[in-house]
């Protein structure tokens, strides 16, 4: 009987072997990766870059959740008397974004010069030791240039992610592989805003709680960079870089964990579908990539203002609404909780419907349930209401993240997710001062109305626009 070793060993020759009878290009590299079976390995990869997720997202979402921290120590105002006030909660937002659209449109192409390992890692210490300079800093001004240079990092830090995760996962789980990414990303939602809870009305050590909050996720995250040092670079990357024998190494690799774990001979790769050659950004601006860069400007821009409009305001507009900060903190802590709900639904349905028909219905689900949230006063409702609308805004975020990065090829496939991307942070530089105007002149059914015209756009954008990639290869949708 053979021991597991040489179990190993043979699986490894056995891919060693097929690896050698085909031919090394782009095209096989792919075809081989997409007949792997979801075993151990395949999902490993996937938890390790969820985990990078969580703290993208832990810094991403703070913002909302510390802002009456900031207002109470006087750091900040809840609002300002001019649009564009720089003292206020709405700049300090705004800083965020501002940082992740200089991240998304100036560094996405990083990811396709460097590699998505190289610049996945170092963006996450990029942006940890920028918080942690944030978290001393004791003026508004401090605090909105620490912001935007936290905001650089992370924006590179989602731009790479996305194409790292459809490059290295075989296509039948791709969607699924998007939903488990943004399950474990969202788990930051309730725990910042249960911190928030327990911390931002208090001071510790001489430290005011929000400072605690942002200090918490910046150490969390130098122990994710450790552990995604495990993370092989992706094959697909090295393939099109002409790094064919690199390719070849990280393949074979794979494929004898996972012929190991799934325990038979793998499935023989699919006909090779022929890959174009290196891109460049005029690649965007070519038929059918230009209609899907033209769809995807559109979506972001505009799905900006219903997903940040809600989640970066919830204990603000609670607060409008006639709570005080702490029962707004404790009712934002509750509504945090459907965060992760909205892509572990995604697991059920990732694979089995199409992304375009799930970002259309949710986007409408959001516009509904805003709408109704306005005009209640009741603490059951608003909390309802508040699970409902956190719902949709997640099982929208899974998909349309999966989606874009279907749309291009993988040799622009990060500066084009970056580009479009990149749209989505410069809408929410200035949708961060329009609610806090629509917050100001009508309350919070301005801020709801101005939401639900986004997502009609949305919804048109792609509903008429998008093309369809359920089960597909992603060489297949790029012709």
């Amino acid at each position: 009987m053979a021991t597991p070793e040489q179990d190993r060993a043979a699986a490894h020759a056995a891919a060693s072997g097929e690896s050698a009878a085909l031919a090394i290009d782009a095209g096989t590299i792919s075809a081989r990766l997409d007949r792997l079976p979801a075993t151990r390995s395949i999902w490993k990869l996937v938890v390790l870059l969820s985990l990078g997720f969580f703290f993208e997202l832990y810094d991403l979402l703070y913002s909302g959740y510390v802002a009456p921290g900031l207002v109470r120590s006087g750091l900040l105002t809840a609002t300002t008397h001019g649009l564009f006030g720089t003292t206020g909660v709405a700049s300090f937002i705004a800083a965020l974004f501002a940082g992740l659209f200089v991240g998304t449109i100036a560094c996405g192409f990083l990811a396709d010069r460097f590699g998505r390992r190289a610049i996945f890692t170092w963006s996450l210490l990029w942006y940890t030791v920028a918080n942690v300079i944030m978290a001393f800093q004791e003026t508004a001004l401090g605090l909105n240039v620490w912001r935007f240079i936290a905001g650089v990092g992370i924006g590179v830090e989602l731009v790479t992610i996305g194409t790292y995760i459809a490059e290295l996962v075989p296509r039948q789980i791709r969607g699924r592989a998007f939903a488990c990414e943004q399950a474990v990303g969202f788990t930051a939602v309730p725990i910042v805003a249960f911190l928030a809870y327990l911390l931002v009305p208090h001071a510790f050590f001489g430290l005011d709680g929000w400072r605690w909050v942002v200090l918490i996720g910046a150490h969390g995250a130098l122990f994710v960079w450790w552990i995604r040092r495990a993370l092989p670079e992706s094959p697909r990357w090295l393939a099109q870089q002409g790094r064919l024998d690199e390719a070849n190494r990280v393949m074979t690799a794979l494929e004898a964990r996972v012929q190991a774990e799934y325990g038979r001979p793998l499935p023989p790769p699919e006909p090779v579908v022929a890959m174009p050659e290196r891109g460049r950004f005029r690649d965007m601006w070519v038929p059918p990539y230009r209609s899907r860069t033209l769809m995807m400007v559109i979506f972001n821009v505009f799905q900006t203002v219903g997903f940040y409009g809600f989640a970066n305001w919830v204990p603000t507009l609670l607060i409008k609404q006639g709570i005080t900060i702490t029962t707004s903190l404790l009712y934002s802590s509750i509504i945090a909780l459907a965060a992760p709900l909205g892509p572990v639904i995604g697991l059920a349905i990732a694979d089995r419907f199409e992304r375009k028909s799930v970002i259309v219905v949710t986007a409408g689900a959001i516009m509904v349930c805003g709408l109704w949230f306005s005009q209640v006063s009741n603490a059951l409702l608003l909390v309802g209401l508040g699970v409902c609308l956190t719902l949709a805004s997640n099982i929208m975020s899974y998909s349309y993240h999966a989606y874009q990065t279907e749309l291009f090829p993988t040799s622009i496939r990060a500066r084009a997710v970056g580009f479009v991307y990149s749209w989505s942070r410069f809408s929410a530089i200035f949708t961060a001062f329009l609610i806090a105007a629509a917050l100001r002149q009508f309350g919070s059914t301005g801020v709801f109305v101005l939401i639900a015209g986004a997502m009609l756009i949305v919804m048109a954008a792609i509903g008429l626009m998008g093309p369809r990639t359920k089960g597909r290869a992603l060489e297949a949708i790029s012709r």
